[in-house]
């Protein structure tokens, strides 16, 4: 069953309008006049992330291609995970010598609700081949406890 998006039609009418300025820029529309680091709903959702558990932790795997890692800043407050940071753009290519710009640079900050509390003393965060992969080991009171039953 499909879920009904009440900004669907925004969404169609910005990519109207973009195609417009695009029309009326010959497809070189000025790179200060990006508004979104993504566009559309990703502008939003940067970096994508999967999110699952086991017994005793919960696992973030941040997709984050480009990234310097000495930029990302991660915080957990309240059972939110929140990932920030900047992409840059290369500074080795003059603005007058692209020919197509998909790659979108600008910070971000990305929010993870976490279905329970953090020891947030033992999280650990690596960065690799373009993948940040985040521990987020569960507080003692998150975590399931075994309760046995006595009989009379």
């Amino acid at each position: 069953m499909a879920t009904y998006n009440p900004f669907g039609d925004i969404e169609v009418l910005r990519r109207e309008i973009d195609r417009t300025f695009e029309d009326f820029w010959g497809g070189r529309q000025p790179r200060s006049w990006r508004v979104a680091f993504l566009p559309g709903q990703a502008s939003r959702r940067y970096p994508l992330v999967n999110l699952y558990e086991d017994k005793d932790n919960f696992f973030v795997e941040a997709l984050a291609p480009g990234i310097d890692p000495d930029s990302l800043e991660l915080t957990v407050d309240n059972g939110v995970l929140t990932i920030s940071g900047e992409k840059k753009e290369p500074q080795d290519v003059a603005e007058e010598a692209y020919h197509r710009s998909e790659r979108a640079a600008g910070k971000f900050a990305r929010r993870v609700e976490l279905s329970g509390t953090v020891d947030v003393d033992t999280v650990k965060a690596d960065y690799k081949n373009g993948v940040l992969m985040i521990t987020l080991p569960k507080a003692p009171e998150a975590k399931p406890r075994q309760i046995s039953v006595s009989t009379r």
